[in-house]
């Protein structure tokens, strides 16, 4: 027990430390000495766990969807006030946070739009996925503005989504948050009812005042 107990703590730091040198190097720049030395491991050590610089990238990502997959199931059902869309927009707030303080999440997205990295996880495309489903979702329940269908609605969020990673390195504290809330407050009245975004701007950004 003790030697399996020793053994996921080494896989453990080695995954954090390859998020740590993707992050900063990219995967061609990135070494496997360079990660050993940042977990504290010998080079064997590190192979003993991992085949190479391609199967600890598939850890990192693989690492990023349990978090984005746990993140999402405490975001709860789409229902209350405004349902799917106060959802959408809570999830945001929740992807940004992971990007600016997760550094596992911050490398797994990096090595998804990296050209010299073939990534089997497509962490985008699972976002996508998930806005698609709320925003079809609040269209059957007519909360979106007239004339907006739901992938017209989808693509500008994704656009949104995928700008999120600049947004996390605007600068440490609270600015990023503050910018996503103006983001919202100009989106979200093109995509839903007066009504609706304006109950799910006010539950939302309440939120957000109390984390």
């Amino acid at each position: 027990m003790v030697k399996q107990e020793r053994a996921a703590r080494t896989r453990e730091s080695l995954v954090r430390a390859a998020a740590e040198v993707f992050a900063e190097k990219g995967f061609t720049a990135a070494s496997i000495a360079a990660i050993s030395r940042r977990a504290g491991v010998t080079s064997g050590a590190l192979h003993f766990h991992f085949d190479g610089k391609a199967s600890l990238a598939l850890a990192v990502e693989e690492r990023a969807v349990r978090t984005l997959c746990e993140a999402a199931a405490v975001e709860g059902e789409p229902e209350g006030a405004g349902g799917p869309l106060r959802v959408l927009v809570g999830s945001s707030y929740t992807v940004l946070a992971l990007l600016a303080e997760d550094i596992v999440v911050r490398a797994a997205f990096a090595l998804s739009a990296d050209a010299a990295h073939s990534s089997r996880v497509d962490l985008r495309g699972r976002l996508r996925l998930r806005a698609g489903e709320l925003l079809a979702a609040a269209g059957r329940a007519g909360l979106l503005a007239d004339g907006v269908s739901p992938q017209d609605a989808t693509r500008l969020v994704v656009a949104l989504t995928v700008g999120l990673e600049g947004l996390a390195g605007v600068e440490p504290g609270r600015a990023p948050r503050q910018l996503l809330t103006r983001i919202w407050t100009v989106v979200l009245p093109g995509i839903a009812s007066d009504e609706v975004a304006a109950a799910v701007l006010v539950e939302a950004f309440a939120d957000q005042e109390t984390d």
